[in-house]
């Protein structure tokens, strides 16, 4: 990887989650371009009866959003090893849609400038998912009985990322503000 890449491959090994791994993904997706910023969100989820961790890195380069994302796949009846599988998205910064950043504070009537969210949400589209979310449709008569339909919204679902001071720290919070700060700025100037 080029030399600006030095504090990502930290970051990957920071986070802990087969670093060498993610680190041949992300080689082969930049395909030798420089880094210009990068986030690294390792995440654990709980199923019913299993722990599952996944990783999604963020890499913004001069004319590319490269995404990462690496799942653990547990052993099973018809795998006798566990697993990973790693996927890589290279989006032109050309083609952004949309960068969203939803803050969350507490007290927000207490707020001072320059005080950072307790949770940020990364939501990144460029057209290639929608997520589209349905409700019964109703009419105003409370006593109407008839089917009126669904009613719904579609919204773009291309890459989240929410990142919490509560679980993973307040420097975790800061990293994501500054990506979604430089990335936001790189997607208006393509």
């Amino acid at each position: 990887m080029p030399a600006p890449s030095t504090t990502l491959q930290h970051d990957l090994h920071r986070a802990g989650y087969y670093p060498e791994l993610v680190g041949d993904v992300l080689d082969l997706a930049l395909a030798g371009e420089d880094v210009v910023a990068h986030l690294v969100h390792p995440e654990t989820t709980f199923d019913a009866n299993e722990v599952r961790r996944h990783v999604t890195v963020l890499v913004l380069t001069p004319t590319r959003l490269v995404v990462a994302h690496v799942d653990d796949h547990p052993a099973d009846s018809e795998h006798p090893s566990a697993s990973a599988s790693a996927t890589t998205e290279a989006v032109p910064l050309t083609e952004l849609r949309s960068v969203a950043i939803t803050h969350v504070v507490p007290n927000p009537q207490q707020h001072r400038s320059g005080v950072d969210a307790t949770e940020l949400t990364l939501a990144i589209g460029w057209g290639a998912v929608q997520r589209v979310d349905l409700e019964p449709a109703s009419c105003p008569d409370p006593a109407c009985e008839a089917d009126h339909g669904y009613t719904g919204t579609l919204a773009p679902d291309d890459v989240v990322v929410r990142v919490s001071a509560a679980a993973e720290g307040r420097d975790a919070v800061r990293a994501a503000t500054e990506f979604g700060r430089t990335l936001s700025a790189a997607s208006a100037r393509r």
